[in-house]
């Protein structure tokens, strides 16, 4: 699904216009405003933020590795001036496109670095993209002339759907002036979710667990983030789905009271996915789990588990491993 940036070609016309006696330029034809660019301007609400653009943003820097990858797969590197914050490796399809585009920092960019790459607009996965502390916050950057946008999972109320991850694109398809491209993808990505909702059929769900990190606590996904969406669509039952937040910490004994079947791993940073599995198989008070015992384990990189274009298939790739005899 994803879109290779088309070649630009600027054709450059010479206008050979008589000198006049005093040999003045035309002055009506050099106040003639340059023509508008399809689809804009363009009106936008993200986060409580109201923007009109009147052309698409050229000098862009993308903090969080979900909205680079959304970037990329619009075919929109060659408006990247700078990107930050990887959680994991970028997909395979978008690695050359990706290595071609600066890294200005491992983890955010101080205000001095991200400034200094001079961005007409900066586009964040997380709402600490935007911390205030630190000088990134959206009226700070609108104060040095520059647009922004969050990845609606940090603001939006309530669960977030497969519909927030068509919005999100459709939305960034249209900042950009790429809005036939969005489509594209939506298009593909609507016909994906139905491919695997079709194998799935009438599969009864298995109560899942999200172990993303933690040790006196649990670190898991909650039930508003696409993360439990994701959880749903792939024929599962999400066991903290009454978490009224994207991630959030469970007790242990909670996890042993609601017994899930099996257990997703998030897979990124520095603890690997076998230390993951490691510390749960060796804890003796999750020994009578259900996923523990039968050592049923999923795994997700932590990209597929975040709003943006890996939603899909992460859904697709989840299912196949809850219900493998049903869903390949």
């Amino acid at each position: 699904m994803s879109w290779r940036p088309r070649a630009r070609t600027l054709t450059a016309i010479a206008l050979l216009v008589p000198l006049a006696a005093c040999g003045s330029p035309d002055d009506d034809a050099a106040k003639k405003p340059a023509a508008q660019a399809e689809g804009f301007p363009y009106t936008v609400e993200n986060c409580g933020v109201r923007t009109t653009f009147d052309a698409p943003p050229e000098r862009v820097v993308t903090m969080n590795q979900h909205v680079t990858e959304i970037m990329l797969e619009l075919g929109l590197e060659d408006r990247l001036v700078g990107t930050a914050y990887l959680d994991d490796k970028v997909l395979p399809e978008y690695a050359k496109a990706y290595k071609s585009r600066p890294v200005i920092a491992d983890e955010y960019p101080s205000q001095e670095k991200l400034l200094s790459v001079d961005p007409d607009f900066v586009y964040g996965g997380y709402t600490s993209a935007f911390e205030a502390g630190a000088g990134r916050s959206r009226a700070a950057l609108k104060k040095s002339g520059i647009d922004s946008r969050l990845n609606i999972e940090g603001c939006t109320e309530g669960a977030v759907t497969m519909a927030d991850v068509h919005r999100e694109v459709r939305e960034a398809g249209r900042t950009f002036g790429v809005p036939e491209r969005a489509e594209r993808w939506i298009e593909e990505a609507k016909a994906e979710t139905a491919a695997t909702k079709e194998k799935l059929g009438d599969t009864d769900p298995l109560d899942v667990f999200v172990y993303d990190s933690g040790d006196k606590t649990a670190f898991t996904a909650g039930g508003t983030g696409i993360g439990n969406e994701i959880i749903t669509r792939a024929g599962g039952r999400n066991v903290f789905a009454d978490l009224d937040k994207p991630f959030g910490d469970a007790s242990w004994e909670n996890v042993v009271e609601r017994a899930p079947e099996v257990v997703v791993i998030y897979d990124y940073g520095g603890t690997t996915v076998a230390q993951k599995k490691k510390r749960l198989l060796e804890d003796p008070a999750l020994a009578d789990v259900p996923a523990i015992k039968n050592k049923r384990f999923a795994v997700l990189p932590l990209s597929d588990a975040v709003l943006g274009v890996r939603a899909p298939a992460a859904v697709r790739k989840l299912a196949e491993q809850l219900h493998p005899d049903a869903a390949k």
